[in-house]
């Protein structure tokens, strides 16, 4: 979906969820022989919520990034000032992720606990991979041609953000030249 509906931008949110989900794996692997962690089904319940917040960074991100160029700035300029913005949104869904999850952690048992301790694992990876791949990797592209041109298949195309090129003439007028 983030392909058909983001375009070029989708390559971003795909590559970031696939970062996303190596880092994931590589804390269940190594907290598995540090801590004896064990991943139940509670914990896979927490890690697939979790690949709905970092999916949400993103279209918080690329939505906030769209606004900005809507507002008549350049797409090198909706990138960073759209970051900006959106960084304090993603925060503040990642802090009260986090929020539940310690208390989850704090007052449940059991199986919840699991969930607990994989949903706060993996929003702390949402937090690295947006802030360490996501962000960056839309600086890079945003100095790319395809995508700083608005070309129909990136994303930035004034179509796929919304914006209705107006036609100043119309036709079956006749000019009064």
């Amino acid at each position: 979906y983030s392909m058909l509906y983001y375009r070029g931008l989708g390559i971003v949110s795909v590559s970031s969820l696939m970062v996303a989900a190596v880092m994931s794996l590589l804390s269940f692997v190594l907290l598995g022989e540090l801590i004896d962690f064990t991943l139940t089904l509670a914990g896979i319940a927490g890690a697939i919520v979790a690949i709905g917040i970092t999916a949400d960074s993103f279209i918080v991100y690329f939505e906030r990034v769209r606004d900005e160029i809507r507002e008549g700035k350049s797409i090198k300029s909706a990138v960073e000032t759209g970051w900006v913005r959106a960084r304090r949104t993603v925060i503040a869904a990642d802090v009260v992720s986090m929020l539940a999850a310690i208390m989850l952690y704090i007052f449940a048992v059991g199986g919840v606990r699991g969930f607990a301790f994989t949903l706060g694992l993996t929003t702390i990876i949402d937090l690295i991979v947006v802030f360490l791949f996501t962000k960056p990797l839309m600086t890079i592209l945003a100095k790319l041609s395809f995508f700083n041109n608005g070309h129909p298949w990136s994303g930035f195309s004034t179509k796929s953000i919304g914006m209705v090129e107006k036609n100043p003439q119309k036709t079956g007028e006749v000019s009064n030249a």
